[in-house]
């Protein structure tokens, strides 16, 4: 396959059974590592707000940094980060969201958004969509409007998808797999 017929999903590595047995881990660091690949996802992610306005990106600890700091240069926009409680060095609002085993806080800087402002919120994957909807509240608490949500994966079988559109939001994904 020549490069220029690779496509995002083409520079996914999967590693089996991390972090414990049974789960098919969709690890995108191999796509940020190549130039191409990296380029492609932040240009793809682009692609569906082409013309929308966007004042903000924010991006869901951890791997969400990466991508949104990157779309948010090509979009000569601010960046704000959604991190895990206590992170945040300044006064901050946050938003409890259930795990597989337990739950878990997300929080934003309370002055991270102005109401009115037009968000894009991305992360690297979208499994049951928990952490993206801690951050739409998040984001929606302090007068923000998700413009969309998009990711580089979808784990359509998790059901994180119809869970955002079921809030009203517009899904974009670059690419799907199967299982868990």
């Amino acid at each position: 396959m020549g490069a220029g017929s690779k496509t995002v999903k083409d520079y996914i590595r999967t590693i089996v059974d991390f972090p414990h047995e049974g789960i098919m881990f969709r690890d995108v660091t191999t796509l940020f590592a190549d130039p191409r690949g990296f380029r492609m996802a932040v240009d793809q992610m682009l692609h569906p707000y082409a013309g929308s306005r966007i004042d903000k990106v924010v991006g869901l600890e951890a791997r969400g940094f990466i991508i949104g700091g990157a779309i948010a240069h090509q979009l000569s926009t601010g960046f704000v980060p959604i991190r895990k409680k206590g992170k945040l060095p300044g006064p901050t609002i946050s938003e409890e969201y259930q795990l597989e085993y337990g739950e878990a806080v997300m929080e934003i800087h309370d002055d991270a958004i102005a109401p009115g402002e037009k968000v894009l919120l991305v992360d690297d994957l979208l499994a049951t969509g928990g952490t993206a909807e801690a951050g739409i509240k998040l984001v929606e608490r302090l007068g923000g409007e998700i413009v969309g949500c998009a990711f580089i994966v979808d784990l359509p079988d998790l059901g994180g998808r119809r869970r955002l559109e079921a809030m009203g939001m517009d899904v974009h994904a670059l690419c799907a797999f199967s299982g868990h």
